[in-house]
């Protein structure tokens, strides 16, 4: 587990919202630079070393004005806030900061100026009087670059804003925007880049990923007596394809590339006891690679439901390392890079005649997937949730579960942002899924739950080191309602079905010593599928 900052915060609902704001409290926090080797890969063309002085605000203002142009949103958000405060107390990044600059309307009002300035003709008449400012280099390296990544694009703000402004666009314009002058993170591009090289994010090359799925299903017989059959679907020529563009962007990666195809033909030659591989499949299912690397209880739970059900009906499904990513960092940077990650998936699903993908359990992944998926692609396949697919074939009585395998679990739940406020039945199906699964169930706080629930402070491309303080700060709102829940009920369980969340909230579990009233243990946080796993009745061993 990463090593943790001192503590700074207590979880408390009770004085959860009493905030005295502290100007420039968080300007010491700034994601490290994006490195030149990644860049290349990136869909969005982002100079390097990024521009300085007039060229790059030339730059900035370019963008930002065909941001606005392209996309009606930028600009209505940009035009319509009165600065009512009624999302001031909304975001858990001020709630934890007391920095003014985390406030929705703070944070939007950062361009907002900027764009009064160059773009209405109140800002250019009556400049400062307008609440105009002219674009400098300080402001896009002291306010801009630091501010827009702190915020984590969950859209808790947008539904307390009765104009239904939606922060989460502003900071993705001003992203784009910084990017346009080479001002992006090392994280989130890194991330990027090897998606497409590796087909997800963590890097996991072909084998490693066959490897692993291999070794969950000889745990499970050795453990439990239970043989699953994993699918692989493994496609050589579009490795080829992807590969070539990969080395005409970055030729110095020509060798790391180049590995991969050998690495396919040593999978496609293995000899497994488990997995099986084939080149066709009506279903792919498309996990979180963190559920390949650390969450693996989450991919065993999946991998059992989809046994269950193709043994009961027949299903043809299978996984695929070169579509191994569900997660969409694109969502952090621009369009460009979400329509280029989506596009792997596309074309492995074109090459093995999928009807069906299924996403595996990551709230921003199911966000970028259900919301732009269809405009980019118009594909002729449908998505769905492994949540809807595992509640679907649960309600007809395929999966039968037992709920006394989970005895030693009280449970609550945290709702991940992207489920609440982008596909909101996805947190009544988690619901269905989890007291299906579990006797022992509690809900925290109504008002930090389903569409008001809290980010866990590690969304929007924040996941990374050097913002560990402000990460753990962030989350404090999500830990006083888990704190409250757990001395009330005794909860040992919080169920997260999102990969970011299961990063991210253990490391806030420690922080804030949120520990089981009987062991005096930190609380455990795993996914619903984990409990599913649980559950399952086999009926043949």
């Amino acid at each position: 587990m990463a090593e943790l900052p001192e503590r700074k915060a207590e979880a408390n609902i009770e004085t959860l919202y009493d905030v005295n704001p502290i100007p420039n409290a968080a300007s010491k926090y700034e994601c490290h630079k994006a490195h030149e080797k990644d860049l290349k890969l990136i869909a969005y063309p982002i100079p390097y070393p990024p521009l300085k002085g007039e060229e790059a605000i030339k730059r900035v203002l370019k963008r930002l004005k065909e941001l606005a142009e392209e996309r009606r949103s930028v600009k209505m958000f940009m035009d319509i806030c009165v600065r009512c405060g009624a999302c001031i107390k909304q975001c858990h990044y001020y709630l934890g900061t007391q920095d003014p600059n985390n406030t929705p309307v703070g944070r939007a009002e950062l361009l907002r100026k900027i764009y009064r300035r160059y773009f209405s003709i109140g800002g250019r008449i009556f400049g400062s009087l307008a609440g105009a400012k002219d674009l400098t280099e300080k402001i896009l390296n002291e306010e801009w670059y630091k501010y827009f990544y702190q915020c984590s694009e969950c859209r808790r703000c947008s539904i307390f804003c009765p104009f239904g402004i939606d922060t989460a666009e502003v900071t993705m314009a001003a992203r784009e925007a910084l990017a346009a002058a080479g001002l992006a993170t090392k994280y989130i591009t890194e991330v990027i880049a090897k998606v497409h090289i590796y087909g997800n994010n963590l890097g996991i090359p072909p084998k490693a990923f066959v490897d692993s799925l291999e070794f969950f299903a000889a745990d499970v017989q050795d453990l439990e007596g239970i043989t699953l059959k994993v699918p692989v679907v493994i496609n050589k020529e579009l490795y080829e394809e992807f590969i070539n563009k990969i080395v005409t962007k970055a030729p110095d990666r020509k060798e790391e590339a180049e590995r991969l195809l050998k690495e396919i033909d040593d999978v496609k030659s293995g000899s497994y006891e488990f997995v099986e591989i084939k080149e066709k499949a009506d279903i792919l299912y498309v996990p979180p690679s963190a559920d390949l690397f650390t969450n693996v209880d989450t991919t065993i739970g999946v991998m059992k439901v989809f046994n269950v059900v193709a043994k009961k009906r027949n299903i043809n499904w299978a996984f695929s390392p070169f579509a191994s990513e569900a997660a969409v960092f694109g969502i952090f940077l621009s369009y460009a890079d979400i329509k280029e990650i989506q596009y792997r998936i596309i074309k492995q699903v074109e090459k093995m005649n999928a009807k069906y993908v299924i996403f595996g359990e990551c709230g921003h992944a199911w966000r970028a997937h259900y919301n732009f998926m269809e405009a980019f692609h118009s594909p002729n396949f449908k998505i769905m949730h492994i949540l809807e697919f595992t509640r679907n074939f649960i309600e007809k009585d395929v999966i039968k579960l037992d709920k006394s395998k989970n005895n030693d679990k009280i449970v609550t739940l945290h709702d991940p942002c992207n489920y609440a406020r982008a596909s909101p039945k996805l947190i009544l199906d988690a619901r269905y899924v989890l007291k299906s699964s579990v006797e022992k169930f509690y809900e925290m706080r109504e008002d930090t739950i389903m569409e008001r629930t809290f980010c866990c402070g590690g969304g929007g491309g924040l996941l990374t080191e050097e913002l560990m303080e402000l990460r753990m700060l962030g989350a404090k709102p999500r830990a006083s309602a888990l704190k409250e829940v757990v001395e009330k009920h005794g909860v040992n369980y919080l169920a997260a079905p999102c990969a970011i969340d299961k990063a991210q909230l253990p490391l806030v579990v420690k922080y804030y010593e949120i520990k089981n009233k009987e062991t005096g243990e930190l609380i455990t946080v795993g996914g619903i599928h984990d409990l599913v796993g649980n559950a399952i009745i086999f009926e043949e061993k």
